[in-house]
C-alpha cells in the first residue's frame, strides 16, 4: 500500500496550489479528484468570464496570459492544464475518495482506484457539487436543472429562472438575447442582488423595467409541473406556462463527507467548518481545509485569488510539526 506525506482531495486551482507547494517542500503527495482537472471550472457556463483578473488566478509561478484582463472559462481551463503539466503534478482524476480513517500513523484512505496511508489530508473540494434544493413538488422533473451551461437549449422555450445573483442574471440575459420565447425570473429578495457584477447589473434592471424579462420579486415557485409552474407572489398565487426551470439557488459544501472524517462545523450561520485560521488545520489533527470550503454556506467569502495562500500556510504548519517531532 502506498504511503505518502499529504493527500490532497480536490483537483481545483487551490488543490493544485497545495500540490505545487508540497512538491517544492519535498513532501510526497497525490491530488485526487472525483472528476476531471479543475472539475468545478469545467462545469461552469461555457461563456463565463471571471471576476478576477488573470494575474490574481495565477499559481505556481506560471504566467496567466488572457485576451482581456478578466479571463474566460476556456482560458482558465487551458491555463490550469498548463500549470499541471509544467509542474508535472501527481494527479489521480476520476477517482472518488470513499473513506478517510484516522489511525496511529495518520490516515488510511480508500478511493476508487487504490488504498493509501497518509500523514496529512487536505480537503480542497469547493462547494459546486451540491446545489441548494427548492424542496417543492416537481423539482425532480427532467425540465429542472441547478446548472446552467448555455442558452441554446432554451431557444423558443418559456424559461423560469430562480435567483437574483450573478449566475441567475447571466443566464437570464443570455437566454433572452439568444431566442428564448419568454424569460421569467422568480426572486425571493425585493431586488437584484447588490453583489451582481457592476457592468451587468444595469443591464438586467433595464431589461426588467422595459418588460423584456419578467421578474417576480419577493416571490417563490411552490410547484413545478410538466407544462406550468405555480408562483407565490405579493400579488397572490399565480400559474404560468413553462417549459424549463433553471434553479440558480446556490451550492453548499459536502458536510456529510466532512462529518464522516470527524470535522466539525460551527452551529451558527454560515455553518463554516471548524479550523485554525493560522494553520488551516481542523479539529481533527492532520486534516486541513483549503479554498472556498472554508466559508461553509458563505460561498462568496473565499476565491482563488484570496485562498491561494492556504497552500503555503498548510505546508508551513506540516513542516513545523515535523521539526518539533525531530
Amino acid at each position: 500500500m502506498q504511503n505518502i506525506d499529504v493527500l490532497i482531495i480536490g483537483g481545483g486551482p487551490i488543490g493544485l496550489a497545495c500540490g505545487i507547494k508540497a512538491e517544492s517542500d519535498g513532501l510526497s503527495y497525490v491530488i485526487v479528484d472525483k472528476g476531471t482537472l479543475v472539475n468545478s471550472l469545467y462545469h461552469y457556463p461555457y461563456g463565463m468570464t471571471f471576476f478576477s483578473t488573470s494575474d490574481k488566478l495565477e499559481i505556481g509561478g506560471v504566467p496567466f496570459i488572457s485576451h482581456n484582463p478578466k479571463p474566460t472559462r476556456m482560458e482558465a481551463l487551458e491555463y490550469y492544464r498548463r500549470v499541471a503539466s509544467s509542474h508535472k503534478l501527481n494527479t489521480s482524476l476520476y477517482n472518488s475518495v470513499h473513506k478517510v480513517e484516522k489511525n496511529e500513523n495518520g490516515f488510511r484512505v480508500n478511493t476508487d482506484k487504490f488504498d493509501l496511508q497518509t500523514e496529512n489530508v487536505i480537503v480542497a473540494t469547493g462547494f459546486y457539487d451540491l446545489p441548494h434544493k427548492l424542496g417543492i413538488p416537481g423539482e425532480d422533473l427532467p425540465k429542472v436543472t441547478h446548472y446552467y451551461k448555455e442558452a441554446h437549449p432554451y431557444y423558443d422555450m418559456k424559461l423560469a429562472i430562480v435567483g437574483a445573483a450573478n449566475s441567475a442574471v447571466d443566464a437570464a440575459l443570455e437566454c433572452f438575447r439568444k431566442g428564448a420565447k419568454e424569460v421569467t425570473m422568480v426572486i425571493r429578495e425585493e431586488e437584484i442582488r447588490k453583489t451582481v457584477k457592476y457592468w451587468v447589473k444595469p443591464d438586467i434592471e433595464n431589461r426588467i423595467k422595459e418588460g423584456s424579462i419578467k421578474a417576480y420579486f419577493e416571490s417563490e415557485i411552490t410547484a413545478i409541473r410538466e407544462n406550468e409552474i405555480d408562483i407565490k407572489s405579493p400579488e397572490g398565487n399565480i400559474t404560468i406556462e413553462n417549459d424549463f426551470v433553471l434553479a440558480m439557488t446556490g451550492y453548499e459544501p459536502n458536510y456529510d463527507f466532512l462529518n464522516k472524517m470527524g470535522v466539525e462545523k460551527r452551529a451558527e450561520p454560515p455553518f463554516a467548518p471548524v479550523y485554525d485560521a493560522e494553520s488551516m488545520e481542523t479539529n481533527v489533527e492532520g486534516i486541513y481545509l483549503a479554498g472556498v470550503i472554508c466559508g461553509g454556506m458563505e460561498t462568496n467569502k473565499w476565491f482563488i485569488e484570496n485562498s491561494r495562500v492556504h497552500a503555503d500556510m498548510i505546508m508551513d504548519h506540516i513542516k513545523s510539526k515535523r521539526m518539533i517531532v525531530k
